[in-house]
């Protein structure tokens, strides 16, 4: 009877909580969501650009290697062709002046040698058209492996210029991480942890380190660490910054100013923001803050360390992509 007095209490205190309140909440998360979904296939989609570049870069080199072999097989026909045709005009001229030595002669010997000469210059004929339209072929070749040379150093250009950016993002990524890691150094041993995770660089901080136990209160030392970070934060104006706070799956007892799980984590991460926000020049337009309440644990909660793990908040921070964005969509 008292349990389903209990659970009547908690369903109508519940439902108190405003409709425009949840539906903030869920715009929030819906928008992290969604910058999360874009980022990963901005990711996928360079490593899938830079693949199909290298690919294409070995076609069009297998290309280029046809090409020029065929040009030279060509030049030795013209070659070939030229001299012939050198060969039949030295023997036209022989004709000729055989013709004339036997103009003299009897009227059907001369007939018979007009037929042979006539024949001799049909074939030269022909074969200066063949040798013409030879030429044209090479030429037309020529100016092709020309165009593909060029497109094949443009397409290598962009390729080395992505790679360039993406090795400059990942030193980036390294060098907020050390500089984080600086910052914060004294705070490893109160549950601090700085890794590169996706490109990105993830500052958790267990609760202990920032709550009190079921509050989205931040303690002293836990504002300490937050003005620390904000410093480093303040003099790297190119990096994008998420707060996510997280729970475990124990029930929040709801009270007058945290309904449930959901609330206390969106809560938890507003109050990082707002110490970050006022420790140091830092624009408001670079943070997202986000609850994530029990729904992405980095342990099971069967146990209690697992669920004292779970209960963190993380800083995720991202280097802005815009060089990297413009060449995509230039190239």
């Amino acid at each position: 009877m008292k349990y389903k007095l209990f659970l009547a209490v908690f369903i109508l205190l519940s439902a108190c909580v405003p409709k425009k309140e949840f539906q903030k909440v869920q715009q929030s998360k819906n928008e992290c969501a969604s910058a999360r979904e874009k980022l990963e296939r901005e990711n996928r989609k360079m490593k899938v650009e830079n693949k199909e570049l290298e690919s294409k870069l070995g076609v069009l080199k297998d290309k280029v290697a046809r090409l020029e072999k065929d040009s030279v097989q060509r030049a030795k026909r013209i070659t070939f062709y030229k001299n012939k045709n050198e060969r039949l005009e030295d023997k036209y001229r022989s004709l000729k002046s055989t013709q004339n030595q036997l103009l003299k002669g009897t009227d059907k010997e001369t007939k018979e040698l007009l037929r042979e000469i006539q024949s001799t210059q049909e074939t030269l004929q022909q074969k200066e058209d063949r040798l013409r339209l030879l030429a044209d072929d090479l030429n037309s070749k020529e100016q092709n492996l020309s165009q593909l040379r060029k497109e094949l150093e443009s397409k290598k250009k962009r390729l080395i210029e992505l790679e360039r950016v993406l090795q400059k993002k990942d030193s980036v990524v390294q060098a907020i991480k050390e500089k984080v890691n600086s910052a914060l150094y004294g705070f490893k041993d109160q549950g601090l942890d700085v890794h590169i995770k996706n490109g990105k660089v993830y500052v958790s901080m267990d609760e202990k380190l920032l709550f009190p136990s079921g509050s989205s209160e931040i303690d002293q030392s836990g504002v300490a660490a937050l003005k620390k970070l904000a410093r480093v934060l303040e003099r790297n104006p190119d990096i994008n910054i998420m707060v996510e706070g997280h729970t475990d799956d124990v029930p929040y007892i709801s009270d007058e100013a945290i309904k449930d799980n959901w609330d206390l984590s969106v809560k938890r991460a507003t109050a990082v923001v707002r110490v970050l926000l006022n420790s140091g020049d830092i624009k408001g337009k670079r943070i997202i803050a986000a609850g994530r309440s029990k729904y992405l644990p980095l342990q099971p909660n069967t146990t209690e360390e697992g669920k004292r793990k779970n209960r963190r908040t993380e800083i995720i921070l991202t280097p802005k992509l815009g060089k990297l964005l413009q060449i995509l969509n230039t190239h």
